[in-house]
């Protein structure tokens, strides 16, 4: 059974970066579409990135497009968000999550099987 857990979550100050972690055990990553996704207080939860399977592919939304990087480090079975300029609309929790194809519609949120626990990012100065 594949377990994710996110990391590197935290308070930050508006502009700057913060690069999130997902470790995954129980199955390698890199046979699994894995997105980021974000929930808000009192809103969705949304999609941000998202990566194929061995790294096929990548979309961005747009809150994020332009500042942000999704990528995997296979030897370490983590897959990384990693935003820049942080903004203060920027704060929630993010997840991650592994799936069957790299899409950030919100009716293909169904495809991810497996969902990590949360971490908390606020952007507050």
């Amino acid at each position: 059974q594949l377990k994710l857990v996110e990391s590197g979550g935290g308070l930050v100050q508006p502009g700057k970066s913060l690069r999130l972690s997902c470790l995954g055990s129980g199955s390698q990553l890199d046979n699994w579409a894995i997105g980021w996704f974000r929930q808000a207080p009192g809103k969705e939860r949304e999609a941000l990135a998202c990566m194929g399977s061995g790294g096929a592919n990548t979309d961005y939304a747009d809150s994020v497009k332009g500042r942000s990087t999704i990528s995997r480090d296979y030897g370490k079975n983590t897959v990384y968000l990693e935003i820049d300029s942080l903004k203060f609309e920027d704060t929630g929790v993010y997840y991650c999550a592994a799936g069957w194809f790299c899409s950030l519609r919100p009716d293909h949120q169904g495809q991810y099987d497996y969902w990590g626990q949360g971490t908390q990012v606020t952007v507050s100065s």
